[in-house]
């Protein structure tokens, strides 16, 4: 039994979230509600915003200011928002100014940029609770390396942001902090677990987010809200200081990491961080940002589909649209095949994280109720094994949804023995990709769908939460990606037609069905009107630099298409937000 009352968990809700928004309104009542000037800063990359402060035209304080503004907007557009640093901030940037006033210098590459984090990450003097009440009124004694390093480098820390409960999922929803949208729909999600972020710097709210990835949890909410990030490779970014519901889980390595409105800004942050040393120096490879020059001529990979299930048509129109562009530009694409890696990846993904049963990730819950996205994700070790195994073999069997039967198998407790060997095969698994995939063809990248579908509607992650297996399999094997904005969902040229479900089909066909078939299927075109759609651009490990090179080459390929700083004041909102 937990020593609390029934209603506890709402109590602490009510008073947690009543604090923020004090502190919201007492911060607006000091500086003002938005103001027309404020789009200058808020729309200017954080590249921008350090030299316009260097040149002596802008102030760290009037940049701040304007952003925390937005952040409110944003915060009343979406609910984003969690813990609220807005009065230290401005004491922080008045310190940068007093600074700068005495030195002419600037205190580092990130002076006066405005950064938001993700909910974990440690702050002193603040809560990380990732939605948990039980961790709610227990403020934080240390920074987190990155926060450290940002502060370090003149960046100012305003705001924390939303998560899932548990943060395994891609729906930021939790009974503490809520729900956060979709920047572009309100009934749609934000994406997860970096979801609040993605929110944020979507409609220009913070100018740097920090965010997190074991399956997909940066890029996932970068595709759903059209901005940028990169999941770096393990070992690139200190994670110490970042609260997790499985501390000590390293069978998949999560990896911090930077979201941005361009790829300048995703640059500007890992050429600021990356080898920076950290409180676990052991953590991190001493290897800072490193130039690269990149071929000519690139040898991109790409794939519309992976074997999982079918990509929609919007997104796989992202992926044409890009090879296009790159083609046009002088560079190589060739069309590969990973359907025979991305359902193992994530039956590897599965068997890893549910050894203990899920225990220890629940252990955290205490009053608070179960969010729907965690129904699926751990149902699996919640059965009687009987119960279990027949409906794995009715799945399989029956329904012929032979990867939904694995899935449903291996999602269960396993012994010692048992999950070293799952080690092993994972092991295996990263050299067979290596060889079959970048050896064999000889690539630079890999251009891929971040997911089979644009941002999904609310509660669709209930029974859709194995979609992010397009995205895990880079965790698996190590890869950094990074992702970047493509195009919109149009409500003509993404419909579901004939000739669509004529295509090949994807491995499980219960998913597929769940997704595209029914009378109210997830993916609808009309109703995803304007969401965002993304693609991956992903490299081979240790190669970082490169990704975020490529990005830049993709990005310039593709033109002027409506994303970034600008990109909440050109286009409206379709859904009226």
């Amino acid at each position: 039994m937990w020593p609390f009352s029934s209603n506890s968990w709402q109590v602490v809700r009510d008073q947690k979230c009543a604090a923020r928004d004090a502190a919201i309104a007492s911060t607006l009542k000091a500086i003002g509600v938005h103001e027309e000037g404020d789009v200058a800063f808020t729309s200017a990359t954080a590249s921008e915003i350090v030299k316009r402060i260097e040149s002596g035209q802008w102030t760290a304080r009037q940049v701040v200011e304007a952003f925390i503004r937005q952040a409110a907007i944003a915060q009343a557009e979406t609910n984003c928002l969690t813990e609220i640093l807005f009065d230290q901030a401005i004491e922080d940037a008045a310190a940068l100014d007093k600074e700068f006033a005495a030195t002419k210098q600037l205190r580092g590459p990130l002076h006066g940029v405005p950064v938001s984090v993700k909910d974990q990450y440690e702050v002193v003097g603040y809560d990380a609770t990732i939605g948990f009440t039980q961790w709610a009124n227990k403020p934080c004694t240390a920074d987190a390396d990155l926060v450290r390093q940002v502060r370090a480098a003149g960046g100012i820390i305003f705001a924390k942001t939303n998560v899932p409960q548990t943060m395994l999922s891609f729906e930021s929803v939790n009974p503490l902090w809520g729900r956060t949208v979709n920047p572009w729909s309100k009934d749609h999600a934000a994406g997860g677990s970096t979801g609040g972020e993605g929110a944020l710097l979507a409609l220009s709210g913070t100018a740097i987010g920090l965010g997190s990835d074991i399956g997909g949890s940066l890029r996932i909410p970068t595709a759903y809200c059209g901005i940028y990030s990169l999941k770096p490779g393990h070992g690139r970014l200190s994670p110490f200081g970042t609260k997790s519901p499985q501390p000590g889980f390293e069978a998949v390595h999560t990896v911090v990491g930077p979201m941005a409105r361009s790829v300048d800004d995703v640059e500007l942050f890992c050429r600021t961080c990356f080898g920076a040393p950290g409180l676990e120096r052991e953590e991190i490879a001493p290897v800072p940002y490193r130039d690269v020059t990149l071929p000519a001529k690139l040898r991109f990979g790409y794939y519309k589909t992976d074997g999982f299930v079918k990509t929609s048509p919007a997104c796989q129109r992202a992926v044409t649209e890009t090879v296009a562009a790159m083609q046009k530009a002088g560079h190589e694409c060739v069309e590969i095949d990973v359907t025979a890696f991305v359902p193992d990846s994530l039956i590897l993904f599965a068997s890893l994280t549910s050894a203990d049963g899920y225990k220890k990730l629940l252990s955290h819950l205490g009053p608070d109720p179960r969010e729907s996205s965690l129904f699926l994700v751990t149902l699996g070790p919640r059965l009687p094994s009987f119960i279990r195994n027949f409906a794995a073999w009715a799945a399989s069997t029956i329904i012929g949804d032979k990867i939904f039967g694995n899935l449903m198998r291996q999602s269960r407790t396993k012994s010692t023995f048992e999950f070293i060997d799952l080690i092993s095969q994972k092991q295996q698994f990263r050299r067979k990709f290596y060889e079959q995939i970048w050896a064999k063809h000889a690539l630079d990248g890999i251009i891929a769908p971040v997911q089979a579908t644009p941002a999904l509607p609310h509660g669709a992650t209930t029974t859709l939460s194995p979609l992010a297996a397009a995205t895990l399999l880079y965790n698996i094997v190590d890869s950094p990606a990074g992702v970047i904005p493509v195009t919109r969902v149009s409500p003509t040229a993404d419909i579901i037609t004939p000739e669509f479900f004529a295509q090949p089909g994807g491995g499980s066909s219960l998913l597929e069905a769940d997704l595209y078939k029914g009378k109210t299927p997830f993916y609808d075109a009309v109703k995803m009107q304007g969401l965002p759609v993304g693609v991956q651009v992903v490299g081979k490990s240790w190669e970082d630099e490169k990704v975020v090179a490529m990005m830049r080459v993709v990005d310039n390929a593709l033109g002027e298409r409506g994303f970034g700083p600008a990109a909440p004041w050109a286009k409206k909102n379709v859904n009226g937000v």
